[in-house]
């Protein structure tokens, strides 16, 4: 079974049709999921691009595998896997698979995607780039002008600064764009290994729609900001919220940019989402046209989310909210039906699906699970929560998550801890957490992320253990010998 493996960066689900959005045009990535899984509540394990794709090459969660920051804003952790790591590209190198990645590599500082046995243009970083030797061969051979932007936009920091760049009007024609780019490559791979008959894993990483949102005029206006209803949570005021969320406010300079500017941004965004959508048609497309289509199983997914102005914040960060964590999850397998399912499915099940559908072993991959049985219409047992974690960016951050159908427990250990009825407050507006009609849910839910973080060795529960309502403690919290089982005063 081929694998054609499509990503997007900082992505958010309502920006899909298939995911109920009525304004923008995504028809390929709606074809996609309309002949396979739409999976409803598919999550990143972290919302942070290295730590994310880091858990998709090994299937592991980020406490395990241990890469968890970006290296631009490392602040001391690792910054490449582990020389013993687990990766599925050499399983299915095992197996003779032909190996390509296209696109954005965010795994690393010195190892890059060729180190793990990926053929292809090494675009290392987090934004496209577009100073890159295979990028500008490219403009080049096809006679296109080179990259330029005018019209920045822009907020002011709390010092008085600039602020970071959130878009900017791209002059080029869309032929000549990064994605434009990345899709023609990926298409002239696809060939290659069509050609060459062995199974093959082929992965395209779009870096949009990640901020800052450059684009050609045509997907800059395409969509009118009066069709924008801005996003709800739009209203937070940070009251009993953890201050770091008003604090990342600031940064992102939110509140220096007339709402009108939100609005546009949100519209220039959709620009983006199109623009992908439309290279994304390309591949599958060339697919088709291979004669390959029955022979491969697709998967679309996306590292993280973006906030695009909910809760007054841009980007991603130490906020644990649904706009970052929800993440789009299409997997479409030869032979088995459409559907939408509901089960919690995380990115880093990816990587057991991966390696179950090349005939390896999924047990390496060790916090993943094969998602085949869901998209051939089995009814497994499967998890009725999931776990997340983030450990910062731009400063150390430790947060885990909890979340059920209806309920979302964080953990903040140096801040106000979160809890959030998902049902009664679906834009999580209202912290709970000290509510006293909600501490029998509080309690239930502290106590199973903490038994979860045990079960799986995150030694994020020692914390928890001395600091919060988990019960009688069953171990010597201090690890140590001081005081032997039978000790007597």
């Amino acid at each position: 079974m081929n694998v054609l493996f499509l990503m997007t960066d900082q992505h958010r689900v309502d920006t899909l049709g298939c995911y109920g959005n009525p304004h923008v045009a995504t028809p390929h990535l709606d074809r996609l999921a309309a002949t396979g899984t739409r999976f409803e509540n598919c999550y990143t394990p972290t919302a942070i691009c290295t730590p994310a794709r880091a858990s998709l090459l090994t299937g592991q969660a980020p406490f395990r595998h241990r890469l968890l920051a970006n290296y631009e804003r490392n602040v001391g952790y690792l910054e490449d896997l582990r020389d013993d790591a687990f990766t599925f590209p050499s399983a299915l190198a095992a197996r003779d698979y032909q190996l390509g990645l296209v696109g954005k590599w965010h795994g690393g500082t010195h190892r890059n995607a060729a180190s793990y046995g990926f053929e292809g243009p090494d675009l290392p970083g987090w934004h496209n780039p577009v100073d890159h030797p295979d990028y500008l061969a490219y403009l080049a051979e096809h006679d296109l002008p080179p990259y330029r932007i005018s019209e920045p936009v822009r907020g002011t920091t709390p010092n008085g600064n600039p602020g970071n760049l959130l878009a900017a009007r791209l002059h080029q024609p869309v032929e000549a764009t990064f994605e434009y780019y990345l899709a023609t490559r990926a298409i002239e791979q696809l060939e290659r290994y069509a050609a060459d008959g062995r199974p093959f894993f082929l992965a395209t990483h779009f870096f949009g729609p990640h901020l800052p949102y450059l684009l050609p005029d045509a997907y800059y206006d395409r969509y009118d900001p009066d069709l924008v209803e801005l996003p709800p949570s739009i209203a937070e005021t940070f009251e009993g919220k953890p201050p770091v969320q008003r604090n990342y406010s600031a940064h992102w300079t939110f509140d220096t940019l007339p709402l009108e500017v939100t609005r546009k941004l949100i519209a220039v965004y959709w620009g983006y989402v199109t623009l992908i959508d439309e290279q994304i048609g390309r591949i599958l497309t060339r697919l088709d046209e291979l004669g390959l289509a029955d022979d491969t199983s697709v998967f679309f997914t996306a590292d993280h989310g973006e906030f695009t102005g909910a809760h007054r914040l841009h980007d991603k960060g130490p906020a644990m909210y649904e706009d970052i964590y929800r993440i789009p999850g299409i997997v479409r397998i030869p032979g088995a039906a459409p559907q939408t399912r509901r089960e919690f499915v995380t990115l880093t099940d990816c990587t057991a699906t991966i390696l179950d559908l090349a005939g390896c072993d999924t047990a390496p991959a060790v916090d993943s699970r094969s998602l085949v049985p869901l998209v051939r219409g089995e009814h497994p047992d499967w998890r009725t929560e999931l776990l997340a974690e983030f450990h910062g960016h731009h400063f150390p951050y430790p947060q885990r998550m909890l979340r059920d159908e209806r309920y979302k427990l964080i953990v903040n250990p140096e801040s106000v801890n979160e809890l959030y009825d998902l049902v009664a407050d679906p834009h999580e507006l209202s912290n709970r957490f000290t509510h006293p009609e909600f501490a029998p849910v509080r309690r239930r839910l502290m106590r199973r992320l903490y038994d979860l973080l045990r079960e799986r060795g995150d030694n994020f529960y020692h914390w928890m253990t001395s600091m919060y309502d988990i019960g009688a403690s069953d171990y010597d919290p201090s690890l140590s010998a001081f005081e032997p089982e039978g000790t007597s005063s």
